[in-house]
């Protein structure tokens, strides 16, 4: 399932947010959730490490955000929300999303799984995502993509300035 979405929302609080913090690799848990991508390449290759596949993290709650808001304009009952901002020079490899939150508060859920990305800004020269064989760039800001777990992505910038999405994931309330 994929689907380009907009979404009109006052993004100022995520992009006025402390991303200070320590970055994160995001490849830790592909190394071993999503082997099957990386056998048909011949494995994960050793030259994405802890140093080029970092990402600034911020998990906002209920009571930081309007889950029910972000859920009717999104149409996905929403379980989580975060925000990435990924510095120049990281990328995020081949992969597809696992819902890990969702899986481990719903496990018998049976409900379409979505995740809803957003870009916080209007793009930015060297600011791409890819999915199947498309590229997404030039986007505006509040547009974005909703996929589940069959979507294969990829993200990079290899820009000069930070990149800033936005991702809502949740149950899919339209079919």
């Amino acid at each position: 399932m994929y689907k380009s979405i907009t979404l009109d929302y006052d993004f100022t609080p995520f992009l006025q947010a402390d991303y200070s913090g320590t970055p994160h690799s995001c490849i830790k848990h592909q190394t071993t959730e999503l082997t099957d991508i990386h056998e048909r390449y011949g494995g994960m290759p050793k030259s994405f490490n802890q140093h080029n596949t970092g990402i600034h993290q911020l998990w906002w709650g209920p009571e930081d955000v309007d889950y029910d808001e972000l859920g009717k304009k999104l149409g996905i009952e929403v379980v989580s929300v975060s925000t990435i901002m990924q510095e120049p020079g990281n990328m995020i490899p081949l992969h597809r999303d696992m819902f890990y939150q969702i899986t481990s508060k719903y496990p018998d859920d049976t409900r379409i799984k979505v995740r809803a990305n957003i870009y916080l800004e209007d793009w930015k020269l060297g600011h791409f995502l890819q999915y199947g064989n498309t590229v997404s760039t030039h986007w505006n800001k509040g547009e974005g993509h909703m996929w589940d777990s069959a979507v294969e992505h990829t993200s990079a910038n290899s820009g000069m300035e930070d990149k800033y999405t936005l991702q809502v994931s949740g149950f899919l309330l339209e079919s």
